[in-house]
């Protein structure tokens, strides 16, 4: 502990380039130098014996003064980044020593600070990067849940109600992988000045990580939220001008209200961020105020995500691949198989590929799941002794996203020269709205599977958008009627004319078409009468392990 005469005191002090001030005990405040007046735009007469909450910004949580105040009773000292107010009312980050002093025979604190806000470089500046993003000079995460705990901690009946919003760009990191990290770096900073734009000054602004930022934004009434989250979605619709080219992105947008969705800092947070999925989920570029059903669901992909990382890296024995065989539907011979992967998670259970391939898309785990797949073959051709005949097929099903990735080849060229090798023809089965965004790139790619002798199909056809003149260029030879028309299927109904008119696009352009989904008698004698090539469903054959199949 330092001892200072009042003489000394003051000679140190008042001419000092940074703000100084003394208190007592009893938290009043007993001196403070000129420069505290630059920053505070308090004269000294105005605050001397006042107390130190006249300062204050109001934006820190209990707990944070808890936490200053032991580490300066344990270690003699504290130093870090706190908001406190001016005398005009402006909230403004401030880099903070506060240390024990002996003055006039009495124990008291000094304070000493800068503004960190108007510094350009300095060791303070560096400090408070602890508290700040650097590209953006956005609060970062720890700041921002500082924050958030504040206005939790502060919150009093009958004084509004207040959001967390939590926003992040779609597609952002092809704009790093087209233009590189500096160009990226300039749309994240557009990106910020877009979500300011969107909220009043009171609003607290954050950037948590990466392309995703967030906000306190205080509102008279819940009401005023699907407004402020609409403009938010909406900013984005313009494009960023940056380096002459224009960058179109979108943004998902999630929010949750205090305290009907969360009532601590950290539930807030959690589920704006839950109701942000949920919008990515509903297709991007919209937004998402969180509700339980999002909670509930958020948790359940969370886990099952957790869990398929972790089984694909460790415990490829919990996949297994069936085998469900397509007929002639003239005839009712077998003509070929589609093979199916299954996930059985010790804990999760028998996890339908509804759910888990969707996952493994998203987390971009999909190669992974792929390689399951066709080890999963290659082991049980090499294990199973059956009569294979010649001329059948077996088909898989490829993700989109793997057409151009340089590993799918590799992986793939085993499984077709076995199949081969047996008189076996392969088919990838690609979904027909994946299809339709394919670059020129992949089109060519599958056309060179085509000239191969691999056929291409289009899954889940009828879901999608095709039209005519591009179904025309698509390297292609199989359309699958998708099962939501087949589960319809009656002598007038509608979704019968939409399949005779499937069929009769893929007889103009010389395709085969398959059914999915054959689950009645009836379905197949009507796809019989309108002269459906081939079928697939419960009724026909359920999908079972490859030993258990007679394929003669």
């Amino acid at each position: 502990m330092q001892v200072l005469k009042e003489q000394d005191f003051k000679a140190l002090v008042d001419n000092h380039p940074r703000a100084i001030m003394l208190s007592t005990p009893d938290a009043r405040i007993a001196y403070v130098n000129l420069m505290f007046q630059a920053v505070t735009g308090y004269l000294a007469e105005e605050v001397v014996g006042q107390k130190r909450s006249v300062l204050s910004s109001g934006l820190h949580s209990h707990e944070f003064y808890q936490t200053m105040w032991r580490s300066l009773n344990q270690t003699g000292c504290w130093e870090g980044l706190i908001w406190n107010r001016r005398k005009n009312g402006e909230n403004y980050p401030q880099w903070l020593n506060i240390y024990p002093v002996d003055y006039q025979g009495q124990r008291q604190f000094a304070g000493v600070f800068m503004d960190v806000g108007e510094l350009t470089a300095s060791n303070e500046r560096l400090a408070s990067l602890a508290y700040y993003d650097p590209l953006t000079e956005l609060p970062n995460r720890s700041l921002f849940q500082e924050f958030l705990k504040a206005r939790v901690g502060q919150r009093k009946a009958g004084n509004g109600c207040f959001a967390v919003v939590y926003i992040d760009l779609d597609f952002f990191k092809a704009v790093n992988d087209l233009h590189g990290h500096d160009c990226g770096d300039r749309v994240l900073q557009q990106a910020a000045a877009c979500v300011k734009s969107v909220l009043r000054d009171g609003d607290v602004v954050a950037r948590l990580s990466g392309d995703e930022f967030a906000a306190i934004v205080e509102l008279e009434d819940e009401s005023e939220l699907p407004v402020v989250c609409q403009r938010m979605s909406g900013i984005f619709q313009a494009p960023m001008l940056v380096e002459h080219r224009e960058h179109f992105l979108s943004a998902s947008v999630g929010a949750a209200v205090f305290p009907k969705h969360g009532k601590t800092a950290s539930a807030l947070l959690q589920n704006a961020d839950r109701a942000m999925h949920a919008a990515k989920l509903s297709g991007r570029a919209c937004y998402r105020i969180y509700s339980a059903v999002d909670g509930e669901e958020g948790q359940f992909h969370q886990r099952l995500s957790e869990a398929l990382i972790a089984s694909l890296k460790v415990a490829p024995e919990e996949f297994s691949v069936v085998y469900q065989p397509q007929y002639d539907l003239a005839s009712g011979s077998m003509v070929g198989l589609e093979a199916l992967l299954r996930w059985h998670h010790p804990e999760l259970g028998a996890v339908s590929p509804a759910d888990f391939v969707p996952v493994a898309e998203q987390r971009g785990h999909i190669h992974e799941l792929t390689e399951q797949l066709v080890r999963h073959i290659m082991a049980d051709l090499q294990r199973c002794e059956v009569g294979w005949g010649s001329g059948r097929r077996l088909a898989i099903n490829i993700s989109a996203r793997q057409i151009s990735d340089g590993r799918l080849e590799p992986m793939l060229e085993p499984l077709f020269s076995s199949l081969e090798a047996r008189g076996w023809c392969p088919e990838i089965e690609i979904t027909e709205t994946n299809l339709m965004n394919l670059s020129r790139r992949c089109l060519a790619k599958l056309q060179s599977f085509v000239d191969r002798g691999i056929m291409v199909a289009i899954d889940d056809f009828g879901t999608g958008y095709s039209s005519l003149a591009y179904l025309h260029a698509l390297p292609v030879n199989v359309l699958k009627i998708d099962r939501q028309f087949v589960q319809r299927l009656g002598p007038d109904g509608r979704d019968s004319r939409i399949v005779s008119a499937i069929l009769a696009i893929a007889e103009a352009l010389d395709l085969e078409v398959v059914a999915e989904g054959i689950e009645t008698e009836e379905q197949r004698r009507r796809l019989r009468e309108l002269n459906c090539h081939r079928g697939q469903g419960f009724l026909l054959a359920r999908p079972t392990p490859l030993a258990d199949l007679s394929l003669a």
